[in-house]
């Protein structure tokens, strides 16, 4: 049995579409949730004997949609993308070029085409309840024949929390049943937990110094502070020389920890809903080995942000696939200089600070940010002193002389608002000669260098809008 029932028709229509296929030309998009999706649709194809050749592009336009056609391929198997881009794929479709399969989660053009898997058409909120990788994990189990692959639903996991799916630090909705296959496959623990990050590799000191959501006075940002804190709470910090990290604590020692943060936010004033936010659930992959990136979803998901998008899709789609020696440790070298960039990301717009308008703020980083991870620094910056969390913010990078890259990203009390980054990027950036989309609190587009002020007063406009 499918565990989204409202989708199962669909997935089995893509899945006998690609038995027929002699082969498959699989492109998917570079984030952590495109190489989870990836990741898990060359499984099930390997595993269903369906010869597969997969690409990776960073953003689906009109030219990257035509290179897909120029190599080839029958049938084309799009993950984490298409949807958005189905007119134009609609047009390759009728002129012969090829037979498209599209399994995605972003908000659909007007346009059609026969095998089509997405949440959104069946009334399921593409943005919090299923992801690329989830949609990618029901197409999975509809290929095999006893409905098996529930092993796949790791990845599908680590995509949706990649994807920033767990709402309240939970995945919900059709999410749900993926957890559930996981657990009943042996292959994910659900638990709760500190909900910070680092549990698995950080040593004890460095997760409170970095916990910034909630800030705790005395420790966050502060190295002696959390050090003191800790041995205060008379917590053996080092075992034999070496960091201590939170999966190396008894469940005392946590329960410990946990309670003298929560006193210590009392005691310092921090609101008790964010106090209430120190405790949320955790997705372990329980096949992974303990104290490494790979066995927290939060943290295997980082990992895998930090290769594609340093051009190297092909070391995350290894990791995904299992490769555990090679691809694992250049990984890893990519995700040090991952978070080197992010925390000079960060740097930059502290030093140079946000614009701000009617109803969305931004920043231009021109060649200052990789446009591949403008978007990920921008989500990042609403939690800085002088960015404000009650608008939108949206940063631009250089993606060519001509062209601007566009990230914008909301919040969940915005969408509630009636925010659709989706909706108003999409408006804005087609108004001034560009194209683009998303999801309701994160969105992107590609827009011409010359048109960026005439774009931000369109955004503004579409916002004030739908905010109204």
């Amino acid at each position: 049995m499918a565990p989204v029932p409202k989708l199962a028709d669909r997935a089995a229509e893509c899945a006998d579409r690609l038995r027929r296929a002699e082969a498959v030309l699989l492109a998917s998009h570079i984030d952590a949730d495109g190489l989870t999706s990836a990741g898990i649709a060359t499984t099930a194809l390997e595993r269903a004997g369906i010869p597969t050749t997969t690409v990776f592009k960073n953003q689906l336009d009109d030219e990257e949609i035509a290179s897909i056609a120029a190599r080839d391929f029958q049938t084309v198997l799009f993950t984490d993308f298409g949807s958005g881009q189905l007119d134009v794929i609609a047009n390759h479709e009728q002129h012969g070029d090829f037979e498209p399969i599209v399994v995605d989660h972003h908000q659909p053009a007007d346009a059609e085409t026969r095998y089509h898997l997405n949440p959104l058409l069946e009334g399921i909120d593409g943005a919090s309840e299923l992801s690329g990788a989830g949609a990618s994990y029901l197409l999975a189990r509809a290929l095999e024949e006893d409905n098996d692959n529930r092993d796949l639903a790791a990845l599908a996991v680590v995509g949706a929390v990649g994807d920033m799916q767990a709402v309240g630090g939970e995945l919900v909705g059709a999410n749900r049943a993926i957890v559930e296959d996981g657990m009943g496959a042996g292959v994910l623990e659900e638990a709760t937990d500190i909900a910070l990050y680092g549990k698995q590799t950080r040593p004890l000191p460095k997760l409170l110094e970095y916990a910034d959501q909630p800030q705790i006075p005395g420790v966050s940002g502060d190295e002696a502070g959390a050090i003191d804190f800790l041995e205060s709470l008379g917590i053996d910090l080092e075992v034999d020389g070496e960091w201590r990290r939170w999966v190396d604590l008894s469940a005392e020692e946590r329960q410990t920890v946990v309670s003298g943060l929560v006193q210590r936010g009392v005691e310092r004033g921090v609101p008790a809903d964010r106090i209430d936010s120190l405790v949320g659930t955790s997705y372990t992959l329980s096949e992974e080995t303990q104290g490494t990136e790979l066995r927290d979803a939060s943290e295997f998901s980082t990992l895998l942000n930090a290769t594609a998008r340093y051009e190297r899709a092909d070391v995350g789609l290894a990791v995904c696939l299992g490769d555990r020696e090679e691809a694992l440790e250049r990984a890893r070298r990519l995700l040090a200089n991952h978070r080197r960039n992010l925390s000079e990301g960060l740097e930059y717009v502290r030093e140079n600070g946000v614009e701000s308008g009617e109803t969305v703020q931004w920043f231009d980083a021109d060649d200052a940010i990789r446009e591949t991870i403008v978007g990920i620094v921008a989500g990042m910056a609403l939690g800085l002193p002088g960015v404000d969390r009650e608008r939108p913010i949206v940063a631009f990078a250089r993606k060519s002389e001509d062209e601007r890259k566009v990230s914008a990203r909301g919040t969940a009390t915005l969408v509630r608002q009636g925010l659709d980054l989706s909706d108003s990027i999409h408006t804005a950036s087609v108004a001034v000669g560009g194209d683009g989309g998303g999801h309701d609190i994160a969105a992107g587009a590609t827009i011409p260098a010359a048109r960026r002020e005439e774009f931000i007063d369109r955004l503004e406009s579409a916002i004030a809008e739908q905010l109204a």
